[in-house]
């Protein structure tokens, strides 16, 4: 049974291990070397500080995905567009654990205040697109060849969709 929870301090080093995987396996991230724990605690108690949302699902007692929002950009006229995060423990993919973990997002982001939601999929991550699509999200722009990662260029794909009511 997955449930969804508000991230919690020590989720951190579950939360490092997830994105690591990703960072190091794959281009829906860009980054290239991936943080540690403790740049984890200090992003959770940034976000859940501003009170933006950041949850996690468990499964079994084990953290097997998080999500979170934060504002798109930091102008304050951006103030009512978020950007998502997700990621999936990669042994937990498949399971529906995305589609709970971004669909309990958009509900949480909304009763933040946020009117819109953008992602920012790297690589035109197949399963990122899709997961965003069954979630309402259109696909509304697309920068070609924008990032450098595993020998090849690889575009960067935004997708919007409205959260009001």
């Amino acid at each position: 049974m997955v449930a969804i929870r508000p991230v919690r301090p020590d989720d951190a080093p579950a939360i490092a291990a997830i994105y690591a995987h990703h960072v190091l396996t794959g281009t829906a991230s860009f980054d290239t070397d991936p943080p540690d724990a403790a740049f984890w605690a200090v992003k959770i108690d940034a976000i859940t500080g501003k009170r933006w949302p950041f949850l996690v699902a468990e499964t079994d007692g084990e953290v097997t995905g998080y999500c979170y929002a934060v504002q798109f950009r930091e102008r304050p006229a951006y103030a009512p567009c978020c950007e998502d995060s997700i990621y999936v423990r990669q042994d937990a993919a498949g399971q529906g654990i995305g589609s709970k973990l971004l669909g309990a997002l958009i509900e949480a982001a909304s009763k933040a205040g946020f009117e819109q939601m953008v992602a920012v999929i790297g690589g035109g991550e197949p399963r990122s697109m899709a997961l965003h699509a069954r979630l309402g999200f259109t696909e509304v722009g697309r920068l070609k060849g924008a990032g450098f990662k595993f020998g090849r260029h690889l575009d960067t794909v935004f997708m919007q969709r409205s959260l009001r009511a």
